[in-house]
């Protein structure tokens, strides 16, 4: 019995040796040595263990990298892991380690953040392209202090992730098309945490992108529809070139002579100066929408302020539901109204958005913004693929809020039951780009 034991071994590990050599795969860690591999940064120092890649904390703070030697355009990568929730690692992948360890990016494994934990983060400035948040599935997968099995595929612009199998980010970005791979491990203040690696092997030739529409889709490229977009039924409301489909809300037939300029990709609203005086007007979509999920990306100039509306009518053309965009910093109208409603990402004088300014990324800068009004009037606002805000439409403790804000006088107030978009005009600099919508 022992000798058709150590048989069946044996042939065991010559098939999956085969069946890996005809995969395409190859081994980055060759499991005795970290050969192929540099180390950088300090709080963490990296060996090899039992065909396993171990990186231990030494407990002073700071993070430790372990970068490979080679740099990497379009790959499928596979790798095992097990993180314990006192632990914070990263997978950095097409990433620049000069100067700061920091550019590319980055998968993020935090088990002790639901948030966080499977993000995509990126470098330079970028913050978080992907949160947990918006793939819920991604984050139950992950299981603590056991073996997690991870693909990053990067095919072109095409960035996905997976783990345990269950489908996690999905990015369509081409900011970066190549650099190295590399395993980061957070020092913490206390010695002897660990993270561990192994079956670590990448995959360079003979690629094709998984374009199944079976996650959410963050397309970071303007204007733009991927094939499994469009098959979630996404439609864009902006074409990134002229003004189609969108009207003056007072006229509803023709786009404003003043006020908004469509160029470099972006609807932009003309700052009203008194030495270049502005006769700006809002602007409504053409179509109108029941129950929706609304994308958009924003950008302010300082001390802007504007807004997205729906659930517009009932009081007059302008009058509904508003998702707030503000400069909280600079625009006094931030310390208005009550709790903190007026401020970005707000529900407009009603609800205030949780985690207030943490989230932006500032003026001049693109943010990411997402209304999602669903059938059964649950309403949800989002921020850089955070979830700030939820209420539901028509309840008990939304007619109250109703009731002692500016708009208490407007019966019916925001449940119209069909209603465009509308896009605030106030005077000042914002910017518009990537609006898409689907019905739900």
């Amino acid at each position: 019995m022992r000798k058709l034991l150590i048989l069946f071994n044996c042939l065991f590990i010559a098939f999956t040796s085969m069946a890996q050599k005809g995969s395409g795969f190859e081994k980055l860690f060759n499991g005795k040595n970290l050969s192929g591999w540099e180390q950088k940064g300090n709080g963490a120092s990296f060996s090899a263990k039992n065909n396993e890649l171990v990186a231990t904390t030494d407990g002073n703070i700071g993070k430790a990298w372990l970068v490979s030697n080679k740099l990497y355009g379009d790959f499928v990568l596979e790798f095992e892991l097990m993180a314990g929730k006192g632990t914070s690692a990263t997978v950095l992948f097409r990433s620049n380690m000069e100067p700061d360890g920091d550019q590319g990016y980055q998968c993020v494994i935090n088990p002790a953040s639901p948030i966080w934990n499977n993000a995509i983060y990126c470098g330079a400035g970028r913050g978080y392209l992907y949160t947990a948040e918006l793939s819920p599935n991604g984050t139950s997968a992950f299981k603590s202090n056991a073996w997690n099995h991870y693909r990053i595929e990067c095919v072109g612009n095409q960035i996905r992730t997976w783990v345990n199998n269950v489908p996690v980010a999905y990015i369509i970005d081409n900011k970066r098309l190549s650099g190295s791979v590399a395993l980061q491990i957070d020092g913490i203040d206390v010695a002897g945490e660990q993270v561990r690696w192994k079956n670590i092997n990448i995959k360079t030739s003979g690629l094709k992108p998984t374009e199944t529409a079976d996650t959410y889709i963050v397309n970071l490229i303007p204007n733009t529809l991927t094939k499994a977009e469009k098959e979630q039924g996404w439609n864009l409301l902006f074409d990134g070139e002229t003004s189609k489909g969108w009207v003056n809300v007072n006229n509803k037939t023709s786009f404003p002579e003043e006020g908004w300029i469509i160029q470099n990709g972006m609807i932009e609203a003309i700052p009203n100066k008194p030495e270049a005086r502005v006769r700006g007007v809002d602007i409504v979509s053409v179509e109108k929408f029941k129950a929706f999920d609304l994308q958009f990306e924003f950008s302010y100039a300082e001390g802007a302020n504007s807004g997205i509306k729906y659930g517009l009518g009932n009081g007059g053309p302008t009058i509904g539901l508003e998702y707030q965009i503000l400069d909280d910093k600079k625009h006094p109208d931030a310390n208005g109204g009550k709790l903190g409603n007026r401020r970005l990402s707000s529900l407009y004088d009603l609800i205030p958005a949780d985690r207030l300014g943490e989230l932006t990324n500032g003026p001049g800068n693109w943010n990411y913004g997402r209304v999602v009004l669903h059938p059964d009037n649950r309403v949800e606002h989002w921020l850089n693929g955070v979830k700030v805000l939820e209420y539901v439409r028509g309840s008990s403790i939304y007619n109250v809020l109703v009731a002692h804000s500016k708009y208490a006088g407007f019966e019916g107030f925001g449940m119209v039951e069909e209603s465009p978009i509308l896009l605030q005009y106030h005077q000042d600099e914002v910017k518009f780009r990537s609006l898409k919508i689907r019905n739900l």
